[in-house]
């Protein structure tokens, strides 16, 4: 599932184009790309024909387009396993699994069509209201307005969210009595991060992933804290990561960060810090990797 990087590299990538654009038209090929939505495809495409898109915002793992001249509404995506938002030529073909296109026209740029391709069908598209932030701040990266789409409301901020509270962070950690790792993938915590960067941030900290949160310390917290934006932050620059051609940013062009990887997808393979052998174990319905040498569960 594309996490915090993945979803931030198309919202970066969508920007440009979207920022100030007029939706000609939008045309629903597949209504179950609308399941978050309160109408059928019509109602969706009757929304957004003839509004203004604003600039795309970011929180976690969802990014939504204030509708410039909506005051108070946006459309939100959610990219699920396999979502793609990707800018075409207008006229462009189809893409194999596209579900929703949106025929734009840029004040710079021209005419442009942003399209949502979903193979798996879990990514959804809706038209939500905005409500205020409860903390007052800014509702996501990339906006300044301090509202957030109702469907994202109940989702904590991201490490790499500038009102991220990390003292609010370290007190519900320390109330928790779960594994740290399940506790870095409730959205409610902390938002962004998935299975992957999980993995990843845990192995640069020396932190089993079934250590109870409130067991560490606030020193280990903050360590715990860095690392993660540290990753995050490095996948940024590497464009996400890809296993398959499910990612890619707006151009349909893959991110490089699993060349990157310490743990995530290592089973067996010598850890780069000690040379003990990566492991694998069950986690929920997925997997957890990490190095039982460097990260002993205390």
């Amino acid at each position: 599932m594309p996490e915090l990087p993945e979803v931030e590299v198309v919202r970066a990538g969508l920007a440009p184009a979207v920022d100030g654009a007029f939706v000609n038209g939008v045309e629903v090929l597949d209504e179950r790309a609308l399941t978050r939505h309160s109408g059928d495809g019509s109602h969706f495409e009757a929304e957004l024909a003839g509004r203004t898109f604003g600039a795309p915002a970011r929180r976690g793992k969802f990014l939504w387009i204030p509708l410039a001249d909506a005051g108070e509404q946006a459309v939100v995506a959610h990219l699920g396993m396999s979502g793609q938002m990707l800018l075409r030529e207008p006229g462009a073909p189809r893409e194999r699994h596209e579900r929703v296109r949106f025929d734009i026209r840029h004040p710079q740029h021209g005419e442009l069509a942003v399209v949502f391709a979903d193979q798996r069908t879990f990514g959804s598209l809706a038209v939500d209201q905005l409500v205020p932030t409860s903390d007052g701040a800014a509702g996501g990266y990339g906006t300044d307005r301090a509202s957030v789409p109702t469907q994202v409301s109940h989702i904590a901020r991201d490490p790499l969210d500038p009102a991220f509270d990390e003292g609010g962070f370290r007190r519900l950690v320390a109330r928790k009595r779960s594994g740290i790792k399940r506790v870095l993938l409730d959205q409610g915590v902390v938002s962004g991060i998935g299975n992957i960067y999980a993995d990843e941030a845990l192995w640069a900290a020396r932190i089993h992933p079934e250590t109870v949160a409130a067991t560490l310390s606030t020193r280990a917290v903050n360590r715990l804290v860095a690392e993660v934006r540290a990753v995050l932050q490095k996948a940024l620059a590497e464009g996400g990561t890809s296993f398959d051609a499910q990612y890619v940013n707006v151009n349909g062009q893959a991110g490089y960060f699993a060349h990157s990887l310490n743990a995530y997808g290592r089973t067996g393979e010598p850890c780069a810090r000690c040379g003990h052998a990566i492991v694998r174990v069950a986690f929920t319905n997925r997997s957890s990797h990490y190095c039982p040498h460097c990260q002993r569960l205390r």
